[in-house]
């Protein structure tokens, strides 16, 4: 694949992992709200949401997968704990997961996040 910046394909992207405290034990437990939120703040950061799911636990707590064309994102949520991690990991140059991470933390309203970036694979030199 070419070199173009917007094109997906190349053998590189960005991890972010995060952790979020301060969010409100409702929303942490709410699926359709977690879903929704993390699909605006993934195209909003220029991602392509090709399929999301959910798996709720019991007594509390969800997991919320993205598949992207760019990779894919994740939500795990501990409500009573007030606490999530999330993982967004996308190839190319198009989407932006720090961008992606930053949204949906204010989405949630997290009082607290700690974010990690991790550079993979091979940049096209």
């Amino acid at each position: 694949m070419g070199g173009e910046p917007s094109e997906v394909g190349e053998f590189a992207g960005r991890h972010v992992l995060a952790e979020f405290s301060g969010v409100a034990p409702e929303l942490l437990d709410d699926a359709g709200f977690l879903c929704d939120s993390l699909q605006r703040a993934l195209e909003k950061a220029g991602a392509t949401v090709c399929e999301l799911t959910f798996k709720r636990f019991e007594p509390q707590g969800i997991t919320v997968l993205a598949l992207l064309s760019e990779s894919h994102a994740s939500i795990h949520s501990y409500p009573e704990r007030g606490s999530v991690f999330v993982d967004v990991f996308t190839c190319g140059r198009r989407a932006d997961p720090e961008l992606a991470v930053h949204l949906l933390q204010e989405l949630l309203g997290a009082g607290a996040a700690v974010t990690q970036t991790i550079h993979r694979g091979q940049e096209d030199g």
